[in-house]
């Protein structure tokens, strides 16, 4: 045996291009593979301070600084096990930790290699605006008569571009000693294996938490009221951890306030109101939140039909809405505001109040609940904190009213709120800036300033994954392309493949269940047959969307087949791609679809976008969306969509994209020329006519038949109308 091959077997190099065969499975989402929570992490540069080593250090003892640059690795010593990290749980010394807080040099090196941006976006001092434009004019004497001519429209665009540099948590260790949360919270946080926070853990939770501790250090902007908290709205990635990110803050707040006031853990008040935009995501948000407030004494309960809870009921008409609500009028019935609680309890069945601390519920949900079964508006004076999740959707038209409705119900004069998602239109931003402005003004009360975060490129997929597109001409071309992804071969040389469990979208409930239809027979009996196909949409019952969720998760479902329903938040470990057989309905639509894959940082997902020739009008967006997660992973330009390609593909109107986010592609809605069959167009025609031919001889002998019981029932009236005679 040659020592030499045994002692230098464990560090040989192997290229990347020379693993095994079977090397990359260990790279998929559903391998199991160790998760990479930071997304980004761009080297600091030192500025020029340089280490100067000693002269008179001595060969015994080395630098602290220079250990990194000697190996510890000593190839002949004895392997002892490896002990297994312990929790970062604060042992409790008797005397409490110095807190130590880094410089704002420090902080903002650290955000800013982290790629996170803080900006205020509303609650800055007049006086402090004018203030920079005039140091902005001396500075730049040749603009110095556009900055006076244009004061008001620069003092809005400034806005945008103040920024803040607050303390980043580096350890999910810091929460407790540094940031003050309860010792049981900051062990749930550890008990579910939370170490390195993501990046939107690492800008938000000293913000949210500790204002006042995350500024200390900051003196680049002094804006009044900051410190005592702030509206909050972050822009992060799909599958960073937005979720945890917004609960811890919100059972803290429940806990210190019930700290504060003497409050016993039997006595729960409703203070905190989570909205998403669908069950799925509601019923996911409500699972983690209950892990994260065990043994704390926070109830986190989702609004179900039924469901009690403790709101005063508004009398008079309530006026108009606030813009962008749908500018409807709620009045109220005054026989049902004179009812009694002892009426109204008989009418719910008798059910006492929930006992809640945070609620979290679809929007129609709640305010079905505020509306009240008489009309009669009720509101939730002790709400402290409200939370959108997916604020996007919730402000959009589809949800606007409704969302509105809620945030009006919260009347408490110091809530706050919180806007979270992966994608935030200019629009959204301003509509938010403008509601808390108008809030402000109806209470008569100066409002926290309104604090935006940004992870990364705005609007911008998860850099960790591989998307491709794929041309398919023709609808039959589609069921192809997805029967291949099924069985692929192994000469196929199309990037890496894509192995189940994983999603398929497509535009329409019509649409995923045919797709189903089709499928459902493609998987062998022997893998477990039509059971490994499964669809889901609104159409199906609660139960049932529960029951395939659970199988989906537990790997029993290799492809799920839905709509846009699933395209928001719902967190799917070990799904390993994302099938777009139908083209999203916007650029938003895609990274929210393609987010369901490579969740927490971990690498090996895929998206997969199918496009006919009746999406070429609408695919520059999504190629758009490529280019750009590409360029933010730093692969080279061109790597999944070419140049040509986006230089080819046509610009969409505004008022075509408003059409097609509203209604997608017209030829696959209901009865559009569009369809998902293997049959021609001869077959359908024929098995068309001959249902038509069916129906239509099944109506004649309807009709044949009630036309001789006329018949039948008239001579039976005319012969007992006839004379019989004596006899009779």
């Amino acid at each position: 045996m040659d020592i030499l091959k045994v002692l230098s077997r464990g560090i040989k190099h192997i290229p990347k291009n020379k693993h095994p065969a079977g090397a990359s499975l260990t790279q998929l989402p559903s391998a199991g593979a160790l998760p990479r929570p930071q997304l980004f992490h761009d080297p600091v540069s030192s500025r020029g301070k340089k280490r100067k080593r000693r002269r008179d250090a001595q060969d015994d003892e080395p630098e602290a600084d220079d250990d990194d640059e000697v190996s510890d690795v000593d190839f002949f010593a004895v392997k002892e096990p490896a002990a297994e990290p312990a929790p970062e749980i604060d042992e409790a010394p008797p005397k409490k930790r110095k807190i130590r807080l880094l410089d704002e040099d420090e902080c903002r090196q650290i955000l800013r290699s982290h790629r996170l941006k803080f900006a205020i976006l509303s609650g800055l001092p007049k006086a402090e605006d004018k203030n920079k434009e005039e140091e902005r004019a001396s500075k730049n004497s040749k603009k110095r008569k556009e900055v006076e001519n244009s004061k008001t429209d620069k003092a809005k665009k400034d806005d945008h571009k103040k920024q803040i540099f607050p303390q980043p948590l580096n350890s999910f260790g810091e929460l407790q000693h540094t940031y003050d949360v309860s010792p049981q919270l900051a062990a749930n946080i550890l008990a579910q294996g939370f170490r390195v926070p993501t990046e939107v853990q690492m800008g938000s939770l000293p913000l949210l938490l500790r204002p006042a501790t995350a500024l200390k250090k900051s003196s680049s902007i002094d804006i009044p009221g900051l410190e005592n908290g702030a509206d909050f709205l972050a822009v992060a990635p799909t599958g960073s951890g937005k979720t945890i990110t917004f609960l811890i803050p919100a059972i803290d707040g429940v806990h210190r306030r019930r700290a504060e006031m003497g409050r016993d853990h039997d006595q729960h008040v409703l203070e905190v109101v989570v909205v998403a935009p669908t069950r799925e995501l509601a019923s996911q948000i409500v699972n983690e939140g209950r892990k994260l407030a065990i043994g704390t004494g926070v109830r986190v309960v989702l609004m179900k039909r039924g469901l009690r809870l403790a709101a005063e009921e508004v009398k008079g008409e309530q006026g108009k809405d606030d813009e962008g609500s749908g500018g409807e009028k709620e009045s109220e019935d005054e026989a049902s505001e004179e009812e009694s609680e002892d009426d109204k309890a008989g009418k719910d069945g008798g059910k006492p109040l929930a006992r809640v601390d945070i609620l979290v519920t679809t929007p129609k949900m709640l305010l079905n609940f505020l509306s009240g079964k008489s009309g009669a508006r009720q509101i939730l004076p002790t709400v402290r904190s409200l939370v959108l999740d997916e604020a996007d959707v919730l402000l959009d038209p589809i949800f606007r009213k409704q969302t509105m409705g809620i945030w009006r119900a919260c009347t408490h004069p110091d809530v706050s709120l919180t806007c979270w998602s992966a994608t935030m239109g200019s629009n959204i931003e301003s509509l938010i800036t403008k509601q808390l402005e108008k809030r402000s003004q109806r209470a008569g009360t100066t409002r926290p300033p309104l604090v935006r975060l940004i992870v990364g490129l705005k609007d911008a997929a998860v850099p960790n994954i591989t998307h491709k597109l794929i041309y398919t001409a023709t609808e039959p071309g589609k069921l192809l392309a997805l029967r291949q992804l099924l069985h692929p071969v192994s000469s196929a040389d199309s990037g890496p493949p894509l192995r189940p469990p994983f999603l398929v979208f497509t535009q329409t409930i019509e649409r995923a269940q045919a797709l189903h239809d089709e499928l459902k027979y493609d998987i062998p009996l022997e893998a477990g047959g039509s059971a490994r196909v499964a669809v889901l949409h609104s159409s199906i019952a609660d139960r049932d969307r529960s029951r395939i969720m659970a199988r989906f998760r537990a790997g029993e479902v290799w492809v799920l087949i839905t709509t846009d329903v699933l395209a928001r938040g719902v967190d799917f470990v070990g799904v390993n791609g994302v099938v777009n057989y139908d083209v999203p309905t916007s650029a938003a639509g895609y990274v929210h679809r393609a987010g369901r894959t490579g969740r927490a940082g971990r690498e090996g997902g895929v998206a997969v976008t199918f496009y006919t020739k009746d999406d070429i009008p609408f695919v520059k967006s999504v190629a758009n969306v490529i280019a750009v997660s590409e360029k933010q992973a730093g692969k080279a330009a061109g790597e999944g969509v070419q140049k040509w390609l986006l230089d080819a593909l046509p610009r969409v109107a505004k008022e075509d994209r408003r059409k097609l986010k509203v209604r997608g592609v017209e030829s696959r809605r209901a009865g559009g020329r569009a369809t998902i069959t293997t049959k021609s167009s001869w077959e359908r025609r024929r098995e068309h006519n001959r249902a038509q031919a069916i129906e239509a001889s099944k109506r004649r002998k309807k009709q044949g038949r009630e036309v001789g019981e006329e018949e039948e029932e008239g001579g039976a009236e005319r012969e007992a109308g006839e004379w019989g005679g004596l006899d009779d």
